[in-house]
Order: C-alpha cells, then sequence, then structure tokens
C-alpha cells in the first residue's frame, strides 16, 4: 500500500527530531518517538526487520522473503533517512551550541523533555499503586545512571566501539535514556562524534554493525513487553524519562554534581528556552492527538 506524500513527509520530520535528540547527551530519539505519536509503530516494525533477518539466517529465505515484503518500508525509509540526515548534519551544530551556550541548551531540551512526560502517561490503560510504584522505580534509576561521571577513551579498540554501539542504539527507542549520554558514560562519545565529522568509513562501519545488532536483540524484547505488559512497560517509561532530567539540569560541575546558579549564570535565557521547549512539545502533542481523533473518526 502506498503512502501518501504528507505521511513520508510526516516520518522524515519525525526521523529528524530522532536524530537531532540522539546527538545530545540526556536526550532521547525515543522520546521523540512518543511525543509525535510513533512509538509502538517504530518498536513493531524494528521487530518485523530483525525477525525476517534471523528467518534469514536460519536459512528460510521464502518465508524471510514474505517477512520483508510486510515491513512497512514506507514508514521506516523516511524515517530513517530524517534520523541520518539529522545525525550528519547536526553533529558540528550541536557539538558547538554545547560548547557555547552548555546552560541555555540544557534549559531547551529540560523543557522538551519535562513537557513530554504526559505523554506515555497518557498511553496508560489504567493507573494503580503496581504503575505508581514502576514510574517510581523507574525514576530513581535513570536518576542514578545519569549521576555516573563521564570518561573519555581516546584510541578505543574496534570491540569497544561494536560493544558501545550496540548498547547506546538502545537508547534510540528507549525514552529517558539518552544513547549520546551512554556512550559518555562508555566513553566513546567524543571519539564518535570525531568519526562523524571526519567521515572515519571503517569506524562508522563497526559502530553501525554493532548498533544493528544491539538494535535487533533490544527491539525483540521490548516488542514483547509493549505487547503484552503494555501498562507497566509504559509506567517505567515515565519514570526512566522524569528520572533522566537529571542529565539536563542546566547548573552542574564536571563530575555531573548538580548545583544552584549563581548571579553570574544566565537564568533569564535558561529559564526561557526551557519554556521554549514546553511550548514546542506542546503543539506537537496538540498535532498528535488531533491526528489522531481524525484518523478514529474516519
Amino acid at each position: 500500500m502506498r503512502s501518501s506524500p504528507p505521511t513520508l513527509l510526516r516520518s522524515f520530520l519525525a526521523g529528524l527530531l530522532m536524530g537531532t535528540a540522539d546527538v545530545v547527551p540526556g536526550v532521547s530519539g525515543g522520546t521523540m518517538a512518543l511525543v509525535v505519536g510513533i512509538y509502538e509503530q517504530l518498536v513493531a516494525a524494528i521487530h518485523q526487520v530483525f525477525q525476517a533477518f534471523v528467518l534469514a539466517a536460519r536459512g528460510r529465505l521464502a518465508d524471510a522473503w514474505r517477512h520483508f515484503r510486510r515491513i512497512p518500508w514506507s514508514f521506516l525509509l523516511p524515517l530513517g533517512l530524517g534520523i541520518a540526515t539529522a545525525i550528519l548534519s547536526a553533529a558540528r551544530l550541536i557539538l558547538h551550541l554545547l560548547a557555547t551556550y552548555p546552560m541555555q541548551m540544557r534549559g531547551l531540551f529540560f523543557g522538551l523533555i519535562a513537557g513530554s512526560l504526559l505523554l506515555p502517561w497518557l498511553r496508560l490503560r489504567q493507573r494503580t499503586l503496581r504503575e505508581g510504584l514502576l514510574v517510581l522505580g523507574g525514576a530513581i534509576f535513570a536518576f542514578l545512571l545519569v549521576g555516573i561521571p563521564p570518561r573519555v577513551v581516546p584510541d578505543p579498540a574496534l570491540w569497544q566501539v561494536f560493544g558501545a554501539a550496540a548498547i547506546a542504539i538502545c537508547a534510540m527507542i528507549l525514552p529517558g535514556v539518552s544513547g549520546a549520554f551512554l556512550l559518555l558514560v562508555l566513553g566513546l562519545y567524543e571519539p564518535t562524534l570525531r568519526a562523524l565529522t571526519e567521515y572515519q568509513l571503517f569506524y562508522l562501519l563497526i559502530f553501525a554493525l554493532g548498533a544493528a545488532t544491539g538494535l535487533g536483540l533490544f527491539s525483540r524484547l521490548l516488542h514483547y513487553l509493549i505487547r503484552h505488559h503494555h501498562d507497566a512497560t509504559m509506567a517505567v517509561l515515565v519514570g526512566l524519562m522524569a528520572g533522566s532530567l537529571r542529565a539536563l539540569w542546566p547548573w552542574m560541575d564536571e563530575m555531573r554534581r548538580l548545583q544552584w546558579p549563581d548571579t553570574s549564570d544566565p537564568v533569564g535565557s535558561v529559564l526561557l528556552l526551557a519554556l521554549v521547549g514546553l511550548g514546542a512539545v506542546g503543539v506537537l502533542t496538540w498535532w498528535e492527538r488531533r491526528r489522531t481523533f481524525h484518523s478514529a473518526s474516519r
């Protein structure tokens, strides 16, 4: 079934948002997928691709081909193109902005993520004590995780590149946990950005292989959890998003310890950009709910 140009454009724009988010430490591409309403569709599509590869690896080529034909390529291809475009074009810009305006940039993304917390919560079919405890547990886990000090591995071995990519890519479809931040913790954030900006093709190939492996395995688990434990999964995602706000607090030292602003800090511009982030999520949420309402009423 062919997709209309607006649908293809929507997938491409969603990919741009996800790719931009994945470059920024503390922001998750999965969060952006939730914001624009494609999260469950994305996880299911990635799971289908992985299943097709598994069938092909087992020698069941006819079954694999049938599986490939059922994959929603009209959704995945423009989405992937948007992600790649954002990552390749945003790497230099994001590095410059983070280095030049670190507090303001964290304020902007703090507002974006804080405004997104309502989205997975609204997807719950029921909101009981169990869901509340899962939110709390996810928040505590993410809060402690993002407090780990960053490090740098100046010349990583290929197995380190492969392993770090396999771990970090999971954050692309896990709201609240940033792939860029996981690379920071593992020490491969700066080497990977340098490889992107300097077009180190062999490094990028190993990274891509690790990312494909990690994404395929993790999407299988996440697909199962969403299908069989939807509310529990969404509750944990709310907690992960809430706890990860620590990584975006505008005022912290080199060891990621939280601080209060002093009189010399640009508090006004940070608050303004946080409000801009909140407003942007509000517009996206309104647009998505309006689109969902019109789709359901047809």
